[in-house]
């Protein structure tokens, strides 16, 4: 029971987490490239693959997991090219 308990909060984390980041940039508070966006997206999807794996919707987990792969090359990008 409390194993499926904090999956659960994990799972609603990541989601209220993908949407602040996407009300931060719709809002115009934050670009799509910034660390605030992205890290709050791949926090989320991190948080999502646990969730989604641990329900075993497959597909989703795929799809979270491509979401921080994106966030963590467009951080390593603008890491690499800064001044």
């Amino acid at each position: 029971m409390y194993q499926k308990l904090l999956i659960d909060i994990l799972g609603w984390t990541g989601s209220i987490l993908y949407l602040l980041a996407y009300i931060s940039v719709s809002a115009k508070k934050t670009e799509g490239d910034s660390l605030m966006y992205q890290g709050l997206n791949i926090l989320a999807g991190i948080l999502l693959v646990i969730y989604t794996l641990y329900l075993g919707a497959y597909a989703t987990t795929g799809l979270n997991a491509i979401w921080v792969t994106i966030g963590l090359f467009t951080l390593g990008r603008k890491w690499l090219t800064r001044n």
